[in-house]
Parts: structure tokens; C-alpha cells; sequence
């Protein structure tokens, strides 16, 4: 059976000015554009706090993962680059906690200068159920 790929659009989180897709489904997996705390209704960047900021992420995360027809539960990857390591990766991990509250997805965090104002950047990799 052959495979396509299907860009995923939502106006639940963020999109680009760059040629970025919000997510791309290729049979049963949906991978996700890096995804920062930009407001999904301004294209703002939000309050400078981590815990706010991952909120915002995780939310777009969910949004654009159900808009390719999986869930937050269905995600087996997590990538996120933190600007600020160490004074943030407790409030990260303490949010990540409130969308992944058990079985949770592989994962690797890094250090990564994001530029002013933005605490994280995230992406993922879902399966799709059924798919």
C-alpha cells in the first residue's frame, strides 16, 4: 500500500511566516514543525516564562496532532531546545508532566539559544490510530 503525504493546517496554533508546515501525516505518523509559544490568534510570543510559554506549546502541539486525527497520548517522540537549561528545566519538565502524565514518549531535551524571548521549542512524532 502506498503512502502520501498530507501537510496538517490548523488555526489552533501558530503557523509560520517561514515555508514551514504545522504538521506533515505520512501514513500512520504525524511529525510536527518545530513549535514555539506564539499565540495562535496574534502570532504574538507570549509572557517570558517557561511554565507559560510550555503551556502554549503543548497546546499547539495537541491542536495541530488532532487536526492529523491522533492525540497527545499517541505521541512517541518529544524533541525540545531549551534557551535557558538550567533555570527552566524544572518548569518544563513540571508542565510536561501535566500533558504526558504517564507512559511517556521518548525524549531528549538540549540547550539551544532560541533567540530573545522565546524559552522552547518542541516538536514531536505521533502515531496515527487506525492509520
Amino acid at each position: 500500500m502506498a503512502h502520501h503525504r498530507e501537510i496538517i493546517r490548523t488555526d489552533k496554533a501558530a503557523v509560520s511566516r517561514f515555508p514551514i508546515s504545522q504538521g506533515v501525516k505520512f501514513g500512520n505518523l504525524i511529525f510536527t514543525a518545530g513549535i514555539t509559544a506564539r499565540d495562535p490568534r496574534t502570532g504574538q510570543l507570549g509572557e517570558d516564562d517557561i511554565r507559560v510559554q510550555a503551556r502554549v506549546v503543548l497546546e499547539s502541539m495537541k491542536a495541530i496532532l488532532e487536526a492529523g486525527d491522533s492525540s497527545m497520548d499517541q505521541v512517541l517522540f518529544v524533541r525540545c531546545y531549551l534557551s535557558h537549561f538550567d533555570a527552566d528545566f524544572a518548569g518544563w519538565n513540571e508542565v510536561y508532566q501535566e500533558f504526558f502524565p504517564r507512559e511517556w514518549p521518548a525524549r531528549a531535551v538540549y540547550p539551544l539559544d532560541l533567540g530573545p524571548g522565546f524559552r522552547l521549542e518542541v516538536e514531536a512524532v505521533a502515531g496515527v490510530p487506525g492509520a
